[in-house]
């Protein structure tokens, strides 16, 4: 009897649909085990692409106080059907699992389709999605799903180099080299890599393994931490919860505290950030077993 696997994504730009496709690819090489549904959670007002910067910008209290937009009803297939493995492809937009997949998970749907079943997370991202995915894991644990595994593709150029291709590429939709600054996003060689992810998800969903199966990923490069970027995300959400508090409770100034916030933001990324890293290298020595320790639960599918 074939197995159900449901992949699951919303993707403005494509890279993410690239990615969970690819991952996908391993068990649609086996049509005659494996039966493999996409589901990709559409909003009843969708989000622009391009974005224009007011809008990307004034997306930011909602985000990240995970306020949901409407979603469409995912297709009877999906709602009609019982699965074996579930990938769930998200994004991450201001320190924060994205809008399209909050609405989808606090819509009524999620519950039925996810309650009992493995998941496997997939995240295309600039680099910070390591709380986002804390949050996602209460979400998932509440939800009654199972986190089996998580894979988590990012853009490795550095910090600096990337917030100003990722701003081009939201902004412009122009994601290719331009003048010094190289493509934006996730490489395509990574992409088309993450095929290697989904063999090895498949090897452990057909050998009744999955209790093993983050480990294994973890050894084929799925996951990397860095130990600055979790600083900085750490300090981003407690400035982030100010902020967006505030813009919500302030709402006849909204407009204004946007465009002030939007300052704040490109100063603290431009001089915050290197004050962190250096306090980040001073104090390394200092907490070089903490971090470590960190390092190993941010790795793994557990949820404190």
């Amino acid at each position: 009897m074939k197995k159900n696997i449901l992949v699951i994504y919303y993707s403005q730009t494509g890279q993410l649909e690239d990615i969970v496709k690819n991952v996908a690819r391993p068990f649609e090489a086996k049509k005659e085990e494996y039966d493999v549904t996409y589901y990709n959670i559409k909003l009843k007002e969708d989000f622009a692409f391009p974005w224009s910067s007011d809008v990307f910008f004034n997306t930011f209290p909602e985000s990240y106080l995970q306020i949901p937009s409407e979603i469409l009803p995912p297709p009877e297939e999906v709602l009609n059907k019982k699965f074996d493995l579930i990938l769930f492809g998200y994004q991450v937009w201001y320190l924060t699992p994205s809008i399209p997949v909050i609405s989808f998970l606090k819509s009524g749907y999620a519950e039925g389709i996810l309650k009992d079943t493995p998941v496997v997370t997939i995240s295309g991202t600039r680099n910070m999605w390591m709380l986002s995915q804390e949050k996602l894991k209460v979400y998932l644990r509440d939800l009654k799903a199972k986190l089996v595994g998580n894979i988590a593709l990012v853009d490795r150029h550095d910090n600096y180099t990337s917030v100003l291709t990722i701003l081009r590429w939201m902004t412009t939709g122009q994601k290719e080299k331009s003048g010094m600054l190289p493509a934006a996003g996730v490489s395509d060689e990574e992409i088309a890599g993450s095929i290697k992810y989904g063999a090895i998800i498949e090897k452990h969903l057909s050998g009744n393994t999955l209790e093993n199966l983050q480990p294994e990923l973890v050894k084929n490069g799925a996951i990397e931490i860095r130990a600055f970027l979790v600083r900085v995300e750490k300090v981003g959400n407690k400035i982030f919860t100010v902020w967006s508090n505030l813009i919500m409770k302030k709402k006849e100034k909204r407009p204004l505290l946007i465009k002030f916030f939007k300052v704040y933001l490109m100063a603290a990324i431009w001089i915050i950030s290197p004050v962190v890293l250096v306090l980040h290298l001073l104090t390394t020595p200092i907490f070089w077993f903490k971090r470590k320790k960190q390092r190993e639960y941010l790795q793994g599918i557990n949820l404190k």
